[in-house]
């Protein structure tokens, strides 16, 4: 797979699936997960709330799909990022299903192209360095006949000079 490191806004990426770093309820917020929302337009939540009357809540670090709605992507996998409480393992263990699950997911519908962004970096508090590192981590360790390509999506510089450094080494 190849990867590949955008600074940007993941609503405007040319991908079969972009990621979505949701919250649980499924229903938008906050940072990517309201923009996604918001540029997506009302099928995702109409898909959503379809999820949620399913299943009920996602669980942190499983991953659900819906259509892209008004998205250039053709699809969105929203995975519930872990909050961050100070417990590193737990914390790490959970914000790395958050990529398998996605990419397993993304590898069941086909995608080419996968753009994520960086999971629960944001309100949810985890550390910067440590949740690229993790991400970096299992895309590489991850082993795909499907997918081809990997686009990091940061949205701030901060998030960009960290991921830049990981990729290089």
């Amino acid at each position: 797979m190849n990867i590949e490191l955008i600074k940007g806004d993941i609503t405007k990426i040319e991908a079969d699936a972009i990621v979505n770093a949701a919250n649980s309820s499924l229903l938008g917020g906050g940072g990517v997960d309201g923009a996604i929302h918001r540029a997506g337009g009302k099928k995702i939540l109409d898909e959503c709330i379809e999820i949620r009357n399913r299943q009920g809540k996602c669980k942190t670090g499983e991953a659900v799909v819906t259509t892209g709605g008004n998205l250039p992507a053709k699809y969105v996998i929203h995975t519930v990022g872990p909050v961050w409480n100070g417990n590193e393992e737990k914390g790490s263990k959970l914000l790395a299903n958050c990529y398998i699950n996605s990419l397993k997911l993304a590898e069941s519908l086909d995608v080419k192209i996968i753009a994520f962004p960086n999971i629960s970096t944001g309100i949810y508090r985890f550390p910067k360095e440590l949740a690229a590192k993790i991400a970096i981590d299992e895309v590489k360790d991850f082993t795909s006949e499907i997918i081809e390509k990997v686009i990091f999506v940061c949205f701030d510089d901060e998030n960009e000079k960290i991921y830049r450094k990981l990729l290089e080494e």
